[in-house]
C-alpha cells in the first residue's frame, strides 16, 4: 500500500509539471510573435459632431502556434479622447493583459464622439491604436471627420423659408411647412433624417437641385452597415415625406429621396387641374413601403427614377398623373415585393371580381406614362388591361407580355432594357448598357420641355432614348 502511495504521489507530480508547462509554454514571449491587422488604418468616415457615432470593428490576430498576451490595448493623441474602445464587452480607452489563443483572432470595436467644429466642411482628426506585444509596440490609426450640422427638432415653419447649402439640417421628430407657408432648398441643401421623423408640407416645397448640387433628402446614418454595404441602400431609416390636400405648387427638381418607410405621399382633393406636384429629374428610391403613392392628386414627373420599393413602386388613386421620361425599376433587397411596381386604382375599370371605384364620387385616374421604362423583379402593372381607363403608356418598355390597344400604343413589350445594376453586388444604376434597345427608341414628339436634359445634365436630342438617362458611351 505504501509503495502504491508513492507511486500516486510521483504520478500527479509528474502530471502537474506537465499541465504547468503547458501553461508556461503557451504563452510565446519572443518579441517577434506579433499580431496582425484586419487594416493599419480604421477610418469611421464622416460623422455628425456631437453625437455618438456608429460602432466600427477590427480585427485583431494571433497567427502563431502559441497564445499571445497583449500587454497593453491604449488609444493615444491629441484626439484620443474622441474615441472609445470595446473590448471583451468592457468599454474603455486603455485594457491589460487581453489574451489571444493561437490562430486565433479577437475583435475590437471602435466609437466616436467629435466635438463641434465651427466649420461647414467636415474636420478630419486622427489618433493611434497602440498594441504592446512581448515588449514591443504597433498601431492602428484611428480617424474620423466631424461634420457640423443644424438640428431642427419638432419644427414648424410657419412663414416662407429658405434653407441653404452651409451644412446639412439633421431633422429630428417632424419638420412641418405650415399651410401658407413655402420652404425653398437651395441647390446642394441636405436635410439629414432621424430615426421615425418626416416632412409635412401643408403649404409648399420647392427644391432647387442642379446635376452639380442636387437637393438630398435621407437617414441620418453615414458609413456602412457592414463591409461595403452602405446605409444609402438601407431603407426604414426615416418615415418619409407627405403632402396633405392643402398643399399646392410644389416643385422638385434634381432631388434625391431614399432610406424612407413610406417614401412621398401625396394627398389632393381632386378640384385642382393644376399640378400640385411636379417632379423633374429626381430620384425617389429604397423604400419599406410604396416609394411614391398619390392620392386625387395632380402630379408631373419627368426624368425622375422610382426604384427599390418593398411593396411597389408607384400607386396611383384618382386624379391626374404624367410620367415622361421615368424609369420604374424594382431591385428592392430586403424582403419578398409586396406589390408590382405600378398599382393603379379608381380608374374607372369595374369588374366583377374587381371593382376600382373608391366610391368618392372625384374624377377617376387619368394618367399618362410616355417613353418610360417598367422592368424590375416582380411585377410590373397591377391591371393589364386598362381597356375603359383614361390610363395609357405610349412608347414605353415594359416588362410584361403582351400587344398594343388603345391603352398601349407603340410599346417594347417582355423586353429587358439591360440597366448597370447588379443587385447581388449591391449596385443600383438605372442607366443604359451600350447594347440596350431602349437606346434611341424613344419617341421625341413625346419628350415634353421639361424633360429635355436628364439628371446628369445631358441632352436628350432628336433620337431620345427610353427612361431617365440618356445613354453615354463607355470610355475607352
Amino acid at each position: 500500500m505504501k509503495s502504491l502511495h508513492i507511486l500516486s504521489l510521483i504520478v500527479i507530480a509528474v502530471l502537474g509539471a506537465t499541465f504547468t508547462g503547458c501553461i508556461e509554454d503557451g504563452i510565446s514571449t519572443s518579441p517577434s510573435d506579433q499580431p496582425v491587422f484586419s487594416t493599419d488604418t480604421l477610418d469611421l468616415g464622416i460623422i455628425f459632431t456631437d453625437e455618438a457615432a456608429p460602432t466600427h470593428r477590427m480585427l485583431v490576430h494571433n497567427p502563431h502556434s502559441k497564445g499571445m498576451s497583449i500587454t497593453n490595448i491604449r488609444i493615444s493623441g491629441p484626439a484620443a479622447d474622441c474615441f472609445r474602445l470595446n473590448v471583451d464587452g468592457m468599454t474603455g480607452r486603455e485594457f491589460s493583459d487581453v489574451e489571444i489563443r493561437s490562430n486565433d483572432s479577437i475583435f475590437v470595436l471602435v466609437a466616436a464622439t467629435l466635438p463641434e467644429n465651427d466649420s461647414d466642411t467636415p474636420v478630419r482628426v486622427e489618433a493611434s491604436l497602440d498594441f504592446t506585444v512581448n515588449g514591443l509596440t504597433s498601431s492602428v490609426v484611428l480617424a474620423a471627420s466631424g461634420q457640423d450640422v443644424r438640428r431642427l427638432r419638432g419644427e414648424t415653419l410657419n412663414e416662407n423659408t429658405r434653407f441653404d447649402s452651409r451644412r446639412p439640417y439633421q431633422i429630428y421628430d417632424s419638420l412641418v411647412v405650415a399651410e401658407g407657408a413655402a420652404l425653398t432648398l437651395a441647390a446642394g441643401t441636405t436635410l439629414c433624417f432621424h430615426d421615425k421623423s418626416m416632412l409635412i408640407v401643408r403649404g409648399t416645397l420647392i427644391s432647387e437641385g442642379t446635376p452639380e448640387a442636387p437637393v438630398t433628402m435621407a437617414g441620418d446614418r453615414t458609413g456602412n452597415v457592414v463591409g461595403d454595404i452602405s446605409f444609402d441602400i438601407m431603407s426604414r431609416q426615416w418615415t418619409g415625406v407627405f403632402f396633405t390636400t392643402t398643399s399646392k405648387g410644389n416643385r422638385l427638381t434634381e432631388t434625391n429621396i431614399r432610406n424612407t418607410w413610406q417614401g412621398v405621399a401625396i394627398s389632393g382633393d381632386g378640384a385642382d387641374s393644376e399640378p400640385t406636384l411636379t417632379m423633374v429629374n429626381c430620384r425617389l428610391r429604397n423604400s419599406g413601403g410604396l416609394v411614391f403613392e398619390a392620392v386625387h392628386a395632380n402630379v408631373l414627373a419627368a426624368g425622375c427614377e422610382f426604384a427599390e420599393g418593398a411593396d411597389g413602386l408607384v400607386y396611383l388613386q384618382g386624379g391626374t398623373a404624367v410620367f415622361n421620361h421615368c424609369t420604374f425599376a424594382n431591385y428592392y433587397l430586403f424582403s419578398a415585393l409586396g406589390g408590382p411596381a405600378l398599382q393603379f386604382a379608381h380608374i374607372e375599370v369595374i369588374k366583377e371580381e374587381n371593382r376600382l371605384d373608391d366610391g368618392s364620387g372625384l374624377p377617376y385616374l387619368a394618367a399618362d406614362f410616355s417613353n418610360s421604362i417598367v422592368y424590375g423583379n416582380g411585377g410590373d402593372l397591377s391591371h393589364g388591361d386598362l381597356s375603359g381607363s383614361q390610363v395609357y403608356f405610349r412608347r414605353c418598355l415594359l416588362k410584361s407580355e403582351g400587344s398594343d390597344d388603345d391603352n398601349f400604343l407603340g410599346c417594347l413589350w417582355d423586353t429587358d432594357p439591360l440597366y448597370y445594376t447588379v443587385r447581388e453586388e449591391y449596385i443600383f444604376d438605372y442607366r443604359l448598357r451600350p447594347e440596350s434597345p431602349a437606346i434611341g427608341a424613344g419617341d421625341p414628339s413625346l419628350t415634353l420641355p421639361l424633360a429635355a436634359t436628364d439628371g446628369y445634365g445631358l441632352t436628350r436630342g432628336a433620337v431620345p432614348d427610353m427612361g431617365a438617362y440618356v445613354f453615354t458611351p463607355p470610355a475607352e
